[in-house]
């Protein structure tokens, strides 16, 4: 690519959807991409590695080298596509009807390259005030990227005061969203004929066990005064929730093994923390219960995922700016997680605000309305406006 060639958001878009950066594989062609067009600019950009080296986040900083900078956060992975059937290729961007299809447009590529032409158009009107970018990988798969490119930001660019995580909210303002944690379960029991039942560790059983208690934690949850905090969610409390499982050879024996993952949806002012050791705490006790039977079956678990929740703040920075520019005054909160609270967590303000509807992330024939991503760069236009001042 020519030196210097400015790109407008559609073009940058175009360029980002074609990287087909499936969680599972490499985002580097991206971010190599994306390295090269900042640099084109006379952009710095830093990368922070994956340990296998399979994958990079990226962050850049134009402005005054001061700290404050208001920061755009988003992700540059994509939820697969097979299994889906899509009309057009997922990873062009089509046009038809009003609407970008593409896998990312929604989620959310759209916000990417809106936040790549502001940096560069930032640069190029030699802003007051600074602004940074942060794109991160692995979101995807428990927003496990977020946090050391973060913690790599600190000391390499100046500490940045307000981040906007671009996920979509059909532009409005998100000031809370629920935190999470899941677990693999990989519940390991000891095959006999089911005749002989007592003599052996049926591993789908005793899983049942641990799912059983779920259902009863949700019940004992919902049954308790909802606080303050947690009305403003659908639904106004936290959920535990298993989506799959998996195990068992015949229905005749025993099952040696049985897998089945839980996450947990937890509303701002309880800890996930405290939900998550009760269910190690049963774990370890429904274990213990099956060694007795036979000391090598038992459970194990492996923690996947885990992300703070967005606590709403008290005149946020953040917020505040959002709310100027989008002109929504309106309480904003979701139940699903974003790396908002993981900025929040780090001492960011955070709060989301970008474009397209969250109905149309991870779907077949994803989109974007034209109608969203021009509401985003006008978004994008009255910050850099802002920063200017």
């Amino acid at each position: 690519m020519p030196a210097a060639v400015t790109l407008s958001p559609r073009q940058i878009l175009d360029r980002l959807v074609k990287f087909p950066t499936v969680s599972r594989d490499t985002n580097l062609p991206l971010i190599d991409w994306v390295e090269d067009y900042l640099a084109s600019h006379g952009i710095t950009a830093h990368r922070h590695w994956h340990e296998d080296g399979t994958k990079a986040a990226l962050f850049a900083h134009v402005g005054p080298w001061e700290e404050g900078a208001v920061v755009l956060s988003g992700h540059t992975d994509v939820v697969p596509v097979e299994g889906q059937d899509w009309t057009s290729d997922p990873w062009t961007v089509t046009e038809r009807d009003g609407r970008l299809y593409g896998r990312g447009t929604c989620d959310m590529k759209g916000f990417d390259a809106l936040a790549l032409w502001a940096l560069v158009e930032a640069h190029q009107r030699g802003v007051k005030r600074p602004l940074q970018i942060a794109l991160s990988y692995d979101e995807e798969v428990g927003c496990t990227g977020a946090p050391p490119m973060i913690a790599a930001m600190q000391g390499v660019v100046p500490k940045g005061a307000a981040a906007i995580i671009g996920e979509p909210s059909l532009m409005k303002v998100i000031n809370g969203h629920k935190g999470g944690t899941g677990f693999h379960v990989h519940v390991k029991g000891f095959e006999v004929h089911s005749s002989l039942l007592p003599y052996g560790v049926s591993a789908i059983m005793e899983g049942a066990r641990l799912i059983q208690w779920a259902n009863d934690r949700n019940a004992w949850i919902q049954g308790q005064p909802r606080s303050a905090q947690a009305l403003p969610f659908d639904p106004p409390f936290t959920t535990l929730h298993v989506g799959m499982i998996q195990g068992g050879t015949a229905h005749n024996i025993t099952a040696a093994d049985c897998r089945f993952a839980l996450e947990m949806r937890v509303v701002p002012g309880e800890e996930v923390e405290t939900h998550a050791q009760a269910f190690i705490a049963e774990a370890a006790r429904i274990d213990a219960a099956m060694k007795q039977i036979r000391p090598e079956a038992g459970i194990h678990l492996d923690r996947f995922f885990g992300v703070p929740a967005l606590q709403p703040e008290q005149d946020g920075a953040a917020e505040a700016i959002c709310r100027r520019l989008t002109g929504d005054n309106a309480t904003g909160v979701v139940s699903y997680g974003t790396e908002a609270g993981q900025f929040q967590e780090a001492g960011y303000s955070a709060a989301i605000c970008g474009p397209g509807d969250i109905a149309q992330a991870h779907q077949p024939d994803e989109w974007l309305s034209l109608a969203e991503f021009e509401a985003g760069h006008r978004f994008m236009q009255r910050l850099l406006d802002e920063l200017s001042r």
